[in-house]
């Protein structure tokens, strides 16, 4: 992530979120499923892990070239509360079952890549993307992902993606038409919230990524940010929010901090903390030291945590700066709720292994070849 931090959503086709790409793709690649199917009947099967397996693909951000530095209205939340949370270790990430990579697995059985991809990214749990604006559908494909959660117990992480300006016009540029359209989507994609825990990454990029803003600009928007934690929260009080904090090769602390506060992170009317690492390949040791300087600087109640995005940051971030597809990188620490470090909530796999930055494949499309380097490093 930086300055351009946001995978490419390729002629308005996003991961998990819109229908598949032309049925002429090669077969190293599967195209982005639907997550637009009403809630199923009856409960999945139980998956054999621990944690629930993969999810819907991601149009997620990933980092650019130059912004990076290693290049180069509910009540107040209480300690008890969080206390409660943090100590529930023993609920269980949910896979959604229409995900690209379960797509390439159902497909290509015979494949000699097959049960590396299998085993190492199709059984893990993973956040499902809305990036599209598509208000008429929306809530529906998000009362799809957490009812099909809920049937099986397990808590799933959602990730609303359609902020204005989008990556500031870059290559994932995009999202509502305005503010005023993004706060009517908001409303609707907190309809199908539903009444169970669920995991709310809040726009990725949309406040780490503001420089191209103006100051008048910038403050709107984290009006909207700060509105739209209120009413995610209210639809759901069990939904944890949690706000865009970049990533340790990113803003100072104390920068991210204060955009943050400005767009409503330290209250917990509207956030349960921060998120950071979304798409990138910083070490979670590197991401904890950070998130902790950041939300210090924050403020607001003790019950803020974080959560981070571990999919692809077992190598860490390359010492070149490199931020598409870069070779060399492995997958990171497993998803889980339960991290054991101080005020760190969880590791996500956010950013779905295997879907390309727009090198080794179509941008935001499952490539076969690059998960099989990431899973096999």
């Amino acid at each position: 992530m930086a300055v351009a931090a946001s995978l490419v959503v390729a002629a308005g086709a996003v991961a998990g979120v819109l229908a598949a790409f032309d049925h002429g793709r090669a077969s190293d690649e599967a195209g982005p499923p639907e997550v637009s199917a009403p809630p199923r009947p009856a409960p999945l099967p139980a998956v054999p892990s621990t944690s629930a397996p993969a999810t819907a693909g991601s149009a997620s951000p990933s980092p650019s070239p130059s912004a990076r530095r290693t290049r180069s209205s509910t009540p107040p939340r209480t300690e008890k509360k969080r206390q409660h949370t943090t100590t529930r270790v023993a609920a269980r990430l949910y896979r959604h079952p229409d995900s690209q990579v379960l797509e390439w697995v159902r497909s290509h059985a015979g494949d000699p890549r097959h049960a590396v991809i299998a085993s190492r990214i199709a059984e893990r749990p993973a956040a499902v993307w809305f990036a599209d604006y598509s208000p008429e559908t929306v809530t529906a494909r998000v009362a799809a992902v957490t009812s099909g959660a809920a049937a099986l117990g397990r808590v799933p992480v959602v990730v609303p993606y359609a902020v204005p300006g989008r990556d500031c016009g870059g290559h994932s540029q995009g999202g509502a038409p305005g503010l005023d359209a993004y706060d009517a989507w908001i409303d609707r994609f907190a309809a199908g919230l539903g009444s169970g825990e669920v995991i709310v990454v809040l726009e990725p990029d949309s406040v780490a990524q503001t420089a191209c803003l103006s100051a008048g600009d910038r403050a709107d928007r984290f009006a909207s940010l700060a509105r739209a934690g209120r009413v995610l929260k209210s639809a759901n009080p069990r939904a944890r929010v949690y706000f865009d904090a970049g990533h340790s090769g990113w803003n100072a602390p104390g920068t991210q901090a204060a955009w943050l506060r400005q767009a409503g992170a330290a209250s917990p009317d509207s956030s349960d903390g921060i998120f950071s690492n979304v798409s990138n390949f910083h070490t979670t040791a590197d991401e904890v030291a950070y998130d902790r300087r950041v939300l210090e600087a924050l403020g607001g109640p003790e019950s803020l945590g974080a959560v981070i995005d571990t999919s692809r940051n077992g190598n860490g971030a390359p010492p070149d700066g490199q931020w598409c597809d870069p070779a060399g990188r492995k997958l990171g620490r497993a998803p889980t709720l339960s991290t054991g470090e101080a005020r760190i909530d969880a590791y996500l796999w956010v950013k779905l292994p295997g879907e390309s930055d727009g090198c080794k494949g179509r941008p935001g499309t499952f490539t076969a070849s690059y998960a099989y380097d990431l899973a096999s490093s």
